[in-house]
């Protein structure tokens, strides 16, 4: 058997010098042109409002070339988002792909990109309260797509008790509810979210998920654009700022509000299509 080598190598420090290279060079992705998309928002009209219940979830619908608008109003909450596409929930928001494509967190400009075989952009960042925060000296930075929503079968495991208002679950019992489908019908289409408001990095010295208080104060947004016809489910976490527990039934939490707004629909002729699925031609060299 050959011996396992432990020891570094004696150009360990050159190997750790070389420097990265960004697996996914995003210069070639579809223009956004911002400044089209915030005109029309400035146009735009709320035709649709959804309260989310502190430490619960809730469906909205949101049609393609509207806006979403998420606030936090009442005090420091972080929230976890679920979208699909409305006429197909095999189509469904891709965190995964999104992180490769624009980073660990999601900022004005990036766009929130559907599953395989549809890969496509859900949806557009067009306004945010907080871009001034940026990475903080920790790493942390807002809205991220790293987490995958707190849930009850991590919380069993590290914990060893049941605790039914994490996020997983208030975004299974919101669908449920929505679809009139039984909760195990509805858990498959769950998926990992974007944390919005919530601030998180990885630590230096041992790369682990780390979160922390969130900045965001009452009144501070986050504004999506709908690309394609969306199913949203928003969970206000159980951790509420999430500055200490990620799931408690003793953090302070409060609401979010989800608002629709519809954009005069001159706003956006002669620039925005909603864009097409993916183009690969699905062979797989077969």
């Amino acid at each position: 058997m050959t011996e396992l080598q432990t020891a570094p190598p004696e150009d360990a420090e050159a190997r750790r010098a070389i420097a990265p290279v960004i697996c996914y060079p995003n210069d070639t992705l579809p223009h956004i042109d911002l400044p089209a998309y915030q005109a029309a928002l400035t146009s735009a009209k709320v035709t649709d409002t959804c309260l989310i219940p502190p430490r619960d979830a809730r469906c909205f619908e949101a049609p393609a070339g509207s806006f979403i608008r998420i606030t936090s109003v009442d005090g420091p909450q972080v929230g976890d988002l679920n979208l699909w596409n409305a006429q197909d929930l095999s189509e469904r928001f891709y965190s995964g792909k999104t992180r490769a494509l624009h980073g660990t967190h999601v900022n004005l400009g990036d766009r929130l990109w559907s599953s395989f075989p549809h890969l496509r952009p859900m949806a557009s960042v067009v306004q945010d309260s907080l871009d001034w925060y940026g990475i903080d000296e920790y790493g942390g930075a807002v809205h991220d797509v790293i987490g995958t929503r707190c849930d009850p079968y991590t919380h069993n495991l590290l914990a060893g008790d049941h605790y039914h208002y994490c996020c997983h679950s208030n975004l299974i019992r919101a669908l449920a509810d929505h679809l009139g489908i039984a909760a195990e019908d509805a858990e498959p289409h769950v998926h990992d979210v974007l944390n919005v408001f919530m601030c998180t990095g990885f630590t230096r010295d041992t790369g682990q998920y780390f979160m922390k208080a969130s900045p965001v104060r009452p009144g501070d947004s986050l504004t999506l654009f709908a690309e394609i016809p969306l199913l949203g489910a928003l969970s206000a976490c159980p951790g509420g700022d999430c500055s200490s527990e990620h799931s408690s039934d003793t953090a302070a939490c409060h609401p979010l509000k989800v608002e629709i707004l519809t954009p005069d629909p001159d706003g956006l002729s002669g620039w925005w299509t909603s864009p097409p699925r993916n183009g690969y031609n699905r062979s797989h060299g077969l």
